[in-house]
């Protein structure tokens, strides 16, 4: 049977090493460094935990870079894992140039079927590219 597209990104997670196959993160506050890319960095989102309406464990992973002192996403998403379900799903998206922010559940009860498409569509495309360019292999844990 045919992996959904929320499955398959529950794997790549896992082979990033940035959860466990049990979908515990072993790394709540840590960035990934590979030569050449920037790091990708991952913090713990406790308060979107059951924004979905569903329990799981939501944490933003984002790259960022500087300019003119400010620090700016490209992109940042929080994601939450359903450990349970070996799934994995977008909950918002962000970048700072151009801006853009898109959120999948804007309230509770409430949620936009084309972001949320669009959104895991996007996060796919993204553990792919983060995969191929060596992520996961060299973490460095940040403690808040």
């Amino acid at each position: 049977m045919r992996k959904t597209i929320y499955e398959t990104n529950y794997d790549r997670l896992i082979k990033l090493g940035v959860i466990a196959k049990d979908g515990a993160m072993p790394k709540p506050y840590s960035k990934s460094h590979t030569n050449g890319f920037m790091d990708l960095v991952l913090e713990r989102v406790e308060h979107m935990d059951d924004v979905s309406g569903n329990s799981g464990i939501a944490f933003s992973m984002a790259h960022y870079f500087r300019q003119n002192g400010d620090l700016c996403k490209d992109p940042e998403m929080v994601v939450i894992v359903y450990p349970a379900l070996q799934m994995v799903e977008a909950l918002t998206f962000e970048q700072s140039l151009p801006p853009i922010y898109q959120v999948v559940f804007p309230e509770p009860g409430k949620f936009y079927p084309q972001f949320r498409k669009e959104l895991n569509g996007f996060l796919r495309l993204w553990l792919n590219n983060l995969i191929d360019q060596g992520h996961g292999n060299n973490w460095v844990e940040n403690n808040p």
